[in-house]
């Protein structure tokens, strides 16, 4: 596993939740507190990290996720650069790595990454110069840790106390990496339970999400949980033969009012998007009262701004040390 504290201890790296300590997650998660905001309200700006330069790489197309560190970036005072380098010099031949070294030559400090590969991450972190960062913003179907963090930090401000919670992750949890970074937080802040719900096909290996009780269908697995979280099915998948179309797949596992029902009367609805509705969830369900969907989002950016501002405020006033 990836080394990603500095020889003081402080946090250099956040490529994976997994190493963690509570104490680290629940600082990153008191620290964005004081960045959120209510919607309506107007957002935060600081000068923390004015004169440290980002470099935003996505090989994966990205919305709100590169949106958010954009502006997370932008509003603590950082150069912030967008890179879309399936469509730059690497699709010429040009490795990764390459494009990493050519980019410290230009004085980057804080390296943003999502990629399909797994251990790309992993593989830039431990190459890259001293004094500079690097930020997973989804590895393949490994890990995305800043939205378990934006996650746990909208189930506190709804529900307070995550150790009395049930928790339910539901829908295609095998090829998930938001499903494996909320586990991770989850069961560090020690959850009172996190169970998994999906179909046989779209369930993880035996051996993964330890400790979490299994259902194969949503009825049971919504139960009495206090949260409700709703992945998202990937079309192009559900033409394979063990995975039931669109129409079949909301007929079981959509959530829907009726299901909901089962839950507690105040459980909360999230989901990470892009939203597939009338598959993995009714309209009348991610727009209901329940649903937290969009405080998410508005989460992603103060959630972006604490781990940015953790890992890269000592460089605005000098270089770092790895």
């Amino acid at each position: 596993m990836i080394e990603q504290r500095r020889a003081d201890g402080s946090l250099r790296h956040l490529v994976t939740l997994e190493g963690l300590q509570r104490a680290e997650v629940e600082a990153l998660l008191d620290r964005s507190r004081g960045y959120a905001r209510r919607l309506g309200e107007r957002p935060p700006a600081t000068r923390t990290l004015a004169g440290v330069t980002i470099a935003n790489l996505f090989t994966e197309p990205s919305t709100r996720t590169r949106v958010s560190f954009e502006l997370a970036g932008r509003r603590l005072g950082a150069e912030v650069v967008n890179l879309e380098v399936q469509l730059s010099s690497r699709v010429k031949g040009e490795s990764m790595l390459d494009t990493i070294f050519t980019l410290q030559a230009l004085h980057f400090d804080v390296f943003v990454i999502r990629d399909a590969e797994p251990g790309v991450l992993s593989l830039v972190a431990t190459e890259v110069a001293p004094g500079v960062s690097v930020l997973s913003a989804g590895e393949a179907h490994l890990s995305h840790p800043t939205q378990g963090l934006l996650d746990a930090l909208t189930v506190r401000q709804y529900k307070g106390d995550i150790g009395a919670l049930r928790i339910a992750i539901v829908g295609d949890i095998r090829h998930s990496r938001v499903a494996r970074s909320a586990y991770q937080i989850f069961r560090l802040l020690e959850a009172r339970e996190v169970r998994i719900v999906a179909p046989p096909a779209l369930m993880p290996e035996p051996l993964e999400f330890a400790g979490c009780p299994r259902f194969e269908t949503l009825e049971e697995g919504l139960e009495g949980v206090d949260v409700v979280m709703m992945l998202r099915v990937q079309k192009e998948r559900l033409a394979r033969t063990d995975v039931p179309d669109g129409d079949e797949y909301f007929a079981r596992f959509g959530l829907t009012a009726r299901r909901l029902a089962r839950a507690r009367p105040d459980a909360i609805v999230m989901h990470p998007q892009p939203m597939n509705r009338g598959v993995e969830i009714a309209s009348e369900v991610a727009d209901g009262p329940q649903s937290v969907i969009r405080s998410q989002v508005s989460n992603g950016v103060a959630v972006r701004m604490a781990v940015l501002e953790t890992v890269a405020a000592g460089l605005a006033h000098g270089r770092g040390k790895a």
